[in-house]
């Protein structure tokens, strides 16, 4: 597997690091258990870290030199591609299969399959066209090169793999993707970290009290919970408005309303943005800023929540409203790419058509006005998220790597014993 412009062992939630390092780590745990040895080749940023990391058992990290040996942004990095890909084939081992995460990945893919002789399969997890139809206000286009360069992956690969079929459709509409090479395969969640709360905090509302207790929150707040790298992207300002809508509508929910944003500044994002706009509209008292954290202090943050809202502009999928249903929360999410198979509308959650925060206000009302019924919504959300497994991606992904012929093979041999550290100044090792 490839990811050029991000590392699995990045802290989702921060700079560029989001739902695909989920996906990545998680599907290759989940390859790992059915047997498929996977090695995820990443950009030496010169954190200090070894050139191999065991992540699980089968499951290695391995650090490329490629380019400067720091942070770059992900406007630079096309022209990391080529030093990423010749760092790539230099790797002394024997692969069956290339899977590319990402446009950038991609364009290393195709470089790394035709030197290997190797099928490649491609995940986009984003598109640029899709993205550039749903921006924000002031925000940034993707540009041209990007469009160009995803249009020869989907041209290269072997197979493509798309979250949902409304990715699939958008790679031929708008990508002129073959029907016949684009698969269908829909991420899972990770049941053992994302459950309701543990026997022990049974009873009406064990679970959230306890999981409350531990964050330090009051025990009677209406929590509306927002998760997620803070970009315009992901509509936080639809979320800052519509609280400000909210208590205007009912002015007497301001003393127990608490909405905690869980979640770091992504790219170009002026940091403080949102938060200067909750301080035009008059709500950052009822607002909290939360680091990203783990994701086993993120499960209580789901616990502790009556409420997911997930306003984003565009999402492939939306990992993060599968996982708090797996906590037993229900969502109130925008009706964009992946939400409407993430959340069952007017079962596990709400759907939102557009992003007018008078709507997500309205929406917003109802869940604390009838916690009963959102609690049920919390229980049919714990059995939706069930059938959603990572054990079933990686079945349904096997399948598609044997479809190119890409199964089976002697696994990789041990590395080098004289490798560079990736870090500064750490020599021979």
């Amino acid at each position: 597997m490839l990811s050029v412009h991000t590392s699995p062992l990045h802290q989702p939630g921060t700079g560029d690091a989001g739902g695909m390092n989920v996906y990545m780590v998680e599907l290759s745990r989940a390859l790992a258990e059915l047997g498929v040895e996977v090695d995820l080749f990443t950009r030496c940023r010169g954190e200090g870290l070894p050139p191999l990391v065991e992540l699980s058992p089968g499951v290695r990290v391995r650090h490329l030199h490629a380019g400067p040996r720091g942070p770059l942004p992900k406007e630079s990095m096309p022209d990391l591609v080529v030093p990423f890909s010749l760092a790539l084939l230099k790797e002394d081992r024997r692969y069956d299969l290339v899977h590319s995460h990402y446009w950038l990945s991609g364009q290393a893919g195709r470089i790394a399959s035709v030197g290997w002789r190797v099928p490649l399969v491609h995940t986009a997890h984003t598109l640029a066209r899709v993205k550039n139809a749903s921006l924000a206000e002031g925000d940034t286009p993707e540009p041209e090169l990007r469009v160009r360069g995803e249009l020869q992956v989907v041209g290269s690969a072997d197979r493509l793999i798309a979250n949902t079929t409304d990715e699939a459709e958008a790679l031929r509409t708008l990508y002129g993707a073959p029907a016949e090479r684009t698969e269908v395969v829909r991420p899972g969640v990770d049941l053992r970290t994302f459950r309701p709360g543990a026997s022990q905090d049974a009873g009406p509302g064990g679970g959230r009290a306890a999981a409350r207790a531990r964050l330090g929150l009051p025990a009677d707040a209406f929590v509306p919970l927002y998760a997620g790298r803070i970009q315009p992207l992901k509509g936080p300002d639809v979320l800052v408005r519509a609280v400000a809508e909210l208590l205007r509508q009912e002015p007497g929910l301001r003393h127990r309303l608490l909405v905690p944003v869980v979640g770091g500044h992504s790219g170009a994002t002026r940091e403080g943005t949102a938060w200067k706009l909750a301080g035009e509209l008059g709500v950052t008292d009822v607002l909290r800023a939360c680091p990203p954290v783990p994701q086993e202090r993120l499960a209580d943050w789901y616990r502790a929540a009556d409420v997911l809202v997930v306003p984003s502009r565009s999402e492939s999928f939306g990992l993060v409203a599968l996982e708090a249903q797996a906590c037993g929360t229900p969502v109130l999410a925008a009706a964009v790419g992946g939400l409407p198979t993430a959340v069952r509308d007017g079962v596990t959650g709400l759907l939102v058509h557009g992003h007018d925060p008078v709507e997500y206000a309205r929406r917003l009302r109802w869940f604390a006005a009838h916690p009963e019924e959102a609690r049920a919504m919390g229980e049919a959300a714990v059995r939706h998220a069930r059938g959603m497994s990572w054990r079933a991606s990686a079945g349904r992904t096997v399948d598609v790597y044997r479809a190119v012929g890409g199964g089976g093979g002697a696994p990789p041999p041990p590395p080098p014993p004289h490798t560079r550290w990736c870090g500064e100044g750490r020599g021979e090792v």
